[in-house]
């Protein structure tokens, strides 16, 4: 699996090779930094540790900036990409040439968070008649049993805080790849407010 951390930029429109117009969103892809590798003998499995933005050295506890080598600055963001299958070395820096000839591409990412929210914003319930003396037109209703087991089960469906949760959105088509400036464009939306960060990845299932 190959993947690296990017930074949503926004949303735009392109046209395509055959001239039609398509909404893509935009990921702007800074170098990702390798700051170690795991080897199946030492660790038992097989991954790339990489690193994104620098942070002020004099930010960085002791224990947080000895997992990095002498020559590498403490970085803001680390991932851990299990099988990564470039080669690379501790120091490299990755870009856009990852995806080089990529058609697909998997984004995962913390949605937005839209706070406490009622049932009908956060579950779509119906409610009640708008009605005058209706007295029932948002309420979530009966949550329980009046008799036994006199309690409310796990997992109703009740008011509560909404978004910012880990999403990840499959199979998103990459329109345009613009090398120059580090940006990849995809066909659909991605998780997260702008400059949020992302991580694009091969996609799985195609």
């Amino acid at each position: 699996m190959l993947g690296l951390m990017a930074k949503k930029v926004g949303m735009t429109q392109v046209f395509d090779e055959s001239g039609n117009l398509v909404p893509v969103t935009v990921m702007r892809i800074d170098p990702n930094i390798v700051i170690a590798q795991k080897t199946e003998a030492e660790d038992g499995y097989s991954a790339v540790v990489l690193g994104l933005d620098d942070m002020k050295e004099s930010r960085a506890t002791k224990p947080y900036a000895g997992q990095f080598p002498e020559n590498i600055k403490p970085k803001k963001r680390l991932r851990e990409f299990r099988d990564f299958e470039k080669e690379c070395a501790v120091g490299d820096s990755l870009g856009i040439e990852v995806f080089e000839g990529c058609r697909y591409v998997d984004v995962t990412g913390i949605s937005k968070g839209k706070g406490f929210q009622g049932v009908m914003k956060r579950w779509n319930f119906g409610g009640g008649r708008n009605t005058h003396g209706s007295k029932f037109h948002r309420e979530p209703g009966s949550t329980g049993q009046s008799t036994y087991p006199g309690r409310t089960f796990k997992n109703v469906k009740m008011p509560g805080r909404m978004g910012r949760e880990k999403v990840t959105v499959l199979s998103l088509k990459v329109v345009k790849v613009d090398m120059e400036n580090q940006l990849i464009m995809v066909h659909g939306a991605v998780p997260g407010n702008n400059k949020g960060i992302v991580v694009v990845r091969t996609a799985v299932k195609k």
